[in-house]
């Protein structure tokens, strides 16, 4: 989920920094493609099942935010204010005979795709805390794009036919704000159950764990307009908690563009940054140097301290280089962000 007010990297240095244990994706060095896609199959199998019953409990760490309420990806309004909200355990279905009655335990790759098998049943990469109405009207049709809705949930949530090329039939369309997180999590999902998928099934969306065509250049799209965000950070350390592996697309998000790629070329245009930024000092205390893998015609900065707020905000023009001055703010985590309007890359800064 990515939200201008809250494209940060953590909210406190003690929870998120250096959350990745050390040499986790050491057997990654130096590979791309398929054999990097194998490398991080061996490294997130084998994780620890938890029981569908205990998906409730680890709702309270992976999906709860700091005022108590549970983060519902089909109700929730990044910067705005929700229909509605749930707390855990107070408003889990239970039966429902309308939107926000009761939060369930969503699938976001259903169920039925890989047909009960205990591993992904449990699996908290793709398992989320959502309203059972909208749960239940999403049912196992694939995530996709919709221009006339035939149902619109309270958060603006589509189901209707796929604008999107390759598939021309009934999907489920969530908010963009969500989009990437969903994205992340079946980029997960297929490398994680690579080779693991005999009983599974097929779908319009994926053939066994394998995403189809068509879905691999939906979900590269939702990956570069919504980027990683906090939300997903925290949720990934959380889970790493309770099952012992990790989304390494959360971890390292350039590994999505390393792995999988867009064979249709109707798909809209969105590609990869093609810019790298890396800032000198970091840690720093008093100024910074953002230095560009290319000279950058335009593009606006911006910098996000804990809160999600907008401290310094710069446009920078045909140059390969910007300084920082950064001696006013308070000492903690930041995100560096730049967006040159198609491509958007961020950075952490942490200031001592």
């Amino acid at each position: 989920m990515k939200n201008k007010y809250i494209l940060i990297f953590c909210i406190a240095c003690s929870f998120c920094f250096g959350q990745i244990p050390a040499g986790y994706y050491n057997s990654t060095i130096g590979l791309t493609g398929a054999p990097l896609k194998t490398a991080l199959h061996n490294i997130i199998k084998g994780h620890t099942s938890i029981s569908y019953a205990a998906l409730w409990t680890s709702f309270d760490s992976t999906d709860t935010k700091s005022n108590g309420e549970i983060w519902d990806v089909y109700s929730d309004v990044p910067g705005g204010t929700p229909p509605y909200v749930y707390h855990n355990p107070a408003n889990k279905c239970g039966n429902y005979n309308s939107e926000a009655d009761c939060f369930n335990r969503e699938h976001s790759w259903p169920e039925s795709w890989f047909n009960g098998v205990i591993g992904p049943y449990t699996d908290l990469f793709h398992i989320y805390p959502t309203d059972g109405w909208v749960n239940n009207k999403r049912a196992d049709f694939p995530y996709g794009e919709v221009s006339n809705s035939t149902y619109t949930s309270l958060n603006g949530g589509k189901l209707g036919l796929n604008t999107t090329a390759g598939y021309a039939l009934t999907v489920f369309e969530p908010i963009n704000e969500y989009k990437g997180d969903l994205a992340r999590g079946y980029f997960y999902m297929t490398t994680r159950y690579m080779g693991e998928d005999s009983a599974w099934s097929a779908s319009p969306s994926v053939n066994k764990s394998a995403i189809e065509p068509w879905a691999v250049c939906l979900f590269l799209k939702w990956h570069h307009q919504d980027t990683v965000s906090i939300k997903e950070i925290n949720r990934n350390n959380a889970i790493y908690k309770i099952q012992n592996n990790r989304n390494p697309f959360i971890d390292h998000p350039q590994w999505v563009d390393s792995i999988f790629s867009c064979a249709l070329t109707s798909i809209n245009n969105i590609t990869a940054p093609k810019f790298s930024c890396n800032i000198f000092p970091n840690p720093a205390n008093q100024k910074v140097t953002l230095v560009f893998s290319q000279n950058i015609s335009k593009a606006n900065i911006y910098l996000y301290n804990s809160l999600g707020q907008e401290v310094i905000t710069q446009t920078l023009e045909n140059t390969n280089a910007l300084n920082l001055n950064i001696s006013n703010l308070p000492k903690g985590l930041y995100i560096v962000c730049v967006n040159t309007g198609n491509h958007i890359t961020q950075n952490k800064l942490l200031l001592e």
